[in-house]
Formats: structure tokens, C-alpha cells, sequence
């Protein structure tokens, strides 16, 4: 009877002996016997099989649509007489007075930041449901999930029309339009960290007699609050530069004023409010980076390029092995309620009494008309009335499936055209892949630059170039998906476990080697979730452009807002929200079969 000996995994098999044609293993002479000692391969399952093939077909689909969109260089080139023509009438640029400047860009940073916080805390307990090692049950769950794909297929320019007629002109439809779109996205990231948690903190404050609130508090809240943090940072950068849209249906902010003055060919001063928008997603950047030091300590795979210029002791040995003493106060419950005040502490209260006084005085310089929740109501029915029963009126229903149909063929273009340099910029950026810190400060440099351009002011700028259709709005949306995908991608390579990373180059692996057999693989999963968000991202995007003349379906949605034909806007919305849910689903699914 043959024994068969289990696998100890010493150094023999990992040395180079188990060579291709020997017929050894380890140095062993092939005998049957060593053979049954040999682990057998994992079979693929037939699921990961369809997985892999269905992300291949959705690869090739949008090569074809990259081609069926006609993007030119040769005929881009040809087109500049027309970037000079508009460069000409552009002159140079101009911006409003500096007192009216100031204020506009404190009405746009006030509601962004209230809409954001508004979302945020909505959010959680949405992702409390939808998160599969929290939720009470299949049935919150799927509900859950539910509200987190409607919120983020609702278009927030669809939401601020229906919140125009209801409430004052001002800011509160944009508060309220940006709060309710952005629960799709927080809910979504704050439900996939709650399920990367580390089960044991909150299984051991059950198996005390922990109640839920408990286990909440002390188990989850702990591990996934700087991801949380990074994730509300994160959107409202977003929605700052989302803000420009929400002008022009008549939200308050710079966005209304650049869409006077484009509307009015302008463009010196639209493109001066354009810059500034710019230079407020850099600011909001670095203190994202600011907030970011401050909540992660010495966790120094989070580093950026401004953490580095903020925080430059940020993660060295000595910070690191002093952080692990513990601390004379934290000896007893006695000593820990009498902490002294240090240095640290007090910057610490500073910071956040000055969170709050930031939050209170975005609400106070929204303006925000409070008597406005207690009067909508009346409007609500008269407003149902206009948005409800959805209808195409007077389109045909073949040219409004045709039009969705071009716009998933953009959103789908836009997402392959970024893959590529996406993978390149965000790999460059990741502290463990980058070939030097300067490169990496370079990388994030330019994703930064890149993110901080709104697509709408793209889009624009090459309707000018190309002319109406899709090609302007392909082009938009992959520049801009560009620093959107690779930061996701580069904070992704930088969460994995450097320990293959280090086995690896311990061997004498190269770098290339090391990225291709240990990064790359760790952060797959990672990949093709982000790349699904961006494909999410690119339809609604691709929906707004539509609105500049960037082709779609959105060119249907502009008319049919302008004569009021908001019955038509809805049927629209259910389109979108149709697309948006089977691009949810198939997220899920890769998710868990690539797991």
C-alpha cells in the first residue's frame, strides 16, 4: 500500500529542482510514489470560466466601440483651425470681482461640503444593511443595495430639477441633489470596507454579550473609520468638480456663474471660473492629505505626494517603534480618565473644533432657507404629477434606445480608452511599485492635475475642437477617468500585503517580476471592481455631456428639461437606472468569483 506523504513545503520545491521536462519533484526519481505525493491542480470552476469570458467580451465590445466612435488623431489635427478660432475669441482670461469671487467660491465649497456630510451620514446606515457580515438578512440587504444603485443612477442634474421646483432657488436643491446622489457611492465604498473587516474585535464583543450597537461602536467603527474618512474626502472632491453641472439648472455657485458666461460666449471668464475650480480641487487635495495624516498615524502605505511635503517624518522607524509604547496615562481606567493634556492632544481638540466650526459655517453660508422642508410638501403632488407617468411624448421609442444605446458605447469606449494609462499612472503612484519617490510624486502630480479638470469644461473645449458628437465626449470622460481609476488603482496596490512582495525580492525577483506575480495578482480583485465603478461612472457621466452637445442620450434629456417635458426625463432616468443595475450586478458577481 502506497503512503502518501503530505506536502511540507521545504526548500526543495521552491528552488528551482522542479524543472520543466525532468520528471522530478524536489530531487525525487519520479516513482509513482512520488507522483501521488504531488497536490493536485485546483480545477477552475465553470463559474470563474463564464466570469473571465463575459470580462472578455466586454473588453472586446468596447475596442468595437472605440473604433464605431471614430476617434482621429490625423482629423483631430485637421480640426485646429477650430481650437484656434476659439483660443482667438477666448483672448484672456478673466474672473469676477474679487469680493463677488470670494463669495462664490465660498457658496460653492458651503454647499459641496454640506451635500457631502449630508450623504455621509445618510450612508451609514445604509451600509450597515447592505454589508453581507452586518445585515440582518438577504431582504435589507438587496434593499439596501437597491437604494445604493437608484441614488447613484439618479443623475444629480436630474435630482436638482425636481428640487428646483420644489424648494427656493438657491442652494438647497444642490445641497439636497448632491447629498442624494452621493449615497450611492459612500454607501457602496462604506459597505465594502465593513466587509474587509477583521471579524475577530467583533465576534469577541458578541461572545461577551455585546449588543449591536456595541459590536458597531467598538468592532467595526475602529477598523473602518480612516477608510470611511478617505472615502467622504474622496467624494467631495467629486462633487466639487460635479458642482459646474448642477449650474446649469440653476444651482447657485461658481458653476452658475461659469454657465452665464459661457452662455453668453464668454469664455475668458468661463474658463478663468474653470481654473479656479481647478485650484480648488488641489486645495481640497492637500487638506484631504492633511486629514488623512492625522487619522492614519503611522500607516505610511497611504502616502501621497503632499503627505510627504506635509508629513515628511510620516512612517519612519524611529515615529514607528515609538508609537508602539504605550503610554504612561493608558496604565489604568484611573490614570486614561485624567489624560494629560500633551501636544498631540491638543492639536487634536484643535483639529476638531475646527471640523466643526468648518461644518457649521458651510451651513450658515449656504443660506439655507429651513422654511423651505416645512412648505415643500404642498408642492410634492403637483410636482409628481409632472415627472410621473414616465413617457417618451412625442420621441420614438427605437430612437430613445438607440440614443441609451450610444451612451452605454461611450461610457464603454471612455472606460477601455482608460484602463491602459490608468494601470501605467496608478502603478507609477503606489509606493511599493514606483521605481523612486520621485517618480511617484510625479505620478500622483499628475493624477491630482488630471482629476481636478471637470469633464463638462473638456467636453466643452472639444465640441469647439471636433464638433458635435461622440468622439468630444469619449475623449472627456477618458482623460478624466484617467485621475479618477488611478488613484483607486495605486491606493489599491498600496493596501496589499507586502509579504509575497518581500519573499519575492528576498529570492532575487525583479521588480517587474515581483509587480507581476504578487501586486498585480493581490490587487485583481481591487482592479476589476474599480473598473466596473468607472463603467458606472462613464453612463451617467456620458449622460451629461450628452447635455454639451457630447452625444447620447443626453441631448434628449437637455430638450426634454428645457420644455418641461418631465415625464420624459423620467423615462430617461429608468433607462439609466435599468443600465446602471445590470452593471451593479455584474460588479457583484465578478467580485465574488474572483474573490
Amino acid at each position: 500500500m502506497t503512503v502518501v506523504r503530505p506536502s511540507t513545503g521545504s526548500g526543495t520545491q521552491g528552488s528551482g529542482t522542479q524543472g520543466a521536462g525532468s520528471g522530478t519533484q524536489g530531487g525525487g526519481s519520479g516513482t509513482p510514489g512520488d507522483v501521488a505525493e504531488r497536490a493536485p491542480r485546483r480545477a477552475v470552476s465553470p463559474e470563474r470560466i463564464a466570469a473571465s469570458l463575459t470580462l472578455l467580451a466586454l473588453l472586446v465590445i468596447g475596442i468595437l466601440a472605440v473604433n464605431e466612435v471614430g476617434i482621429s488623431l490625423p482629423a483631430m489635427a485637421q480640426s485646429w483651425g477650430n481650437a484656434e478660432n476659439f483660443l482667438a475669441r477666448v483672448g484672456g482670461l478673466s474672473f469676477p470681482e474679487p469680493g463677488d469671487l470670494a463669495w462664490l467660491i465660498a457658496l460653492t465649497v458651503g454647499l459641496v461640503l454640506v451635500g457631502t456630510l449630508l450623504a455621509a451620514v445618510l450612508s451609514v446606515p445604509i451600509a450597515y444593511l447592505a454589508a453581507s457580515n452586518t445585515t440582518p438578512g438577504n431582504g435589507w440587504r438587496a434593499a439596501a443595495r437597491f437604494i445604493g444603485v437608484l441614488t447613484r443612477a439618479l443623475p444629480d442634474v436630474v435630482l436638482a430639477m425636481a428640487f428646483v421646483l420644489m424648494f427656493s432657488l438657491g442652494t438647497l436643491p444642490g445641497i439636497l441633489a448632491i447629498g442624494i446622489h452621493s449615497i450611492g457611492m459612500i454607501s457602496k465604498m462604506f459597505a465594502d470596507a465593513i466587509e474587509q473587516i477583521d471579524e475577530g474585535p467583533r465576534l469577541a464583543i458578541r461572545a461577551a454579550g455585546g449588543s449591536k450597537l456595541q459590536e458597531f461602536t467598538s468592532g467595526i467603527l475602529p477598523q473602518v473609520l480612516p477608510s470611511w474618512v478617505a472615502t467622504v474626502l474622496h467624494r467631495n472632491d467629486i462633487n466639487l468638480r460635479g458642482s459646474v453641472v448642477l449650474g446649469y439648472v440653476g444651482v447657485a455657485g461658481l458653476g452658475l456663474e461659469m454657465s452665464y458666461a459661457f452662455k453668453a460666449l464668454n469664455y475668458g471668464k468661463g474658463l478663468g471660473i474653470a481654473l479656479v475650480i481647478f485650484i480648488l480641487c488641489i486645495v481640497m487635495e492637500i487638506v484631504s492629505s492633511m486629514v488623512r495624516g492625522a487619522m492614519l498615524g503611522q500607516q505610511q502605505q497611504t502616502r501621497s505626494w503632499i503627505d510627504r511635503l506635509l508629513h515628511p517624518r510620516l512612517g519612519s522607524r524611529g515615529s514607528a517603534a515609538a508609537s508602539t509604547e504605550r503610554p504612561a496615562w493608558a496604565a489604568s481606567p484611573a490614570t486614561a480618565v485624567r489624560r494629560p493634556w500633551t501636544a498631540q492632544r491638543v492639536r487634536h481638540a484643535i483639529a476638531g473644533v475646527v471640523a466643526v466650526l468648518i461644518v457649521v459655517g458651510s451651513v450658515v453660508v449656504s443660506q439655507i432657507n429651513w422654511l423651505d422642508f416645512f412648505t415643500f410638501w404642498g408642492k410634492l403632488p403637483e410636482v409628481a404629477v409632472k415627472f410621473w407617468p414616465p413617457s417618451f411624448g412625442s420621441y420614438d421609442a427605437s430612437v430613445m434606445f438607440e440614443a441609451m444605446r450610444d451612451t452605454v458605447a461611450i461610457a464603454l469606449a471612455a472606460t477601455v480608452l482608460t484602463l491602459l494609462p490608468s494601470l501605467i499612472l496608478g502603478s507609477l503612484a503606489a509606493s511599493n511599485v514606483a521605481p523612486s519617490p520621485g517618480a511617484r510624486g510625479a505620478a500622483r502630480f499628475l493624477l491630482v492635475g488630471i482629476r481636478g479638470i471637470p469633464e463638462l469644461i473638456l467636453a466643452i473645449v472639444l465640441v469647439v475642437v471636433t464638433g458635435l458628437g461622440p468622439q468630444a465626449g469619449v475623449i472627456a470622460l477618458a482623460i478624466g477617468g484617467v485621475g479618477l481609476l488611478g488613484k483607486l488603482i495605486a491606493d489599491s496596490f498600496e493596501e496589499v500585503d507586502r509579504g509575497p512582495e518581500r519573499a519575492l525580492r528576498a529570492v532575487g525577483a525583479t521588480r517587474l517580476q515581483t509587480y507581476t506575480s504578487a501586486t498585480v495578482p493581490q490587487g485583481m480583485q481591487a482592479l476589476i471592481g474599480h473598473s466596473f465603478y468607472m463603467l458606472d461612472t462613464n453612463i451617467r457621466a456620458a449622460t451629461i455631456l450628452g447635455i454639451v452637445g457630447g452625444g447620447g442620450v443626453g441631448y434628449y434629456l437637455l430638450n426634454a428639461s428645457q420644455g418641461s417635458r418631465y415625464e420624459t426625463v423620467t423615462a430617461i432616468v429608468l433607462m439609466i437606472l435599468a443600465t446602471v443595475l445590470v452593471v451593479e450586478g455584474l460588479a457583484m458577481w465578478m467580485r465574488k468569483v474572483f474573490r
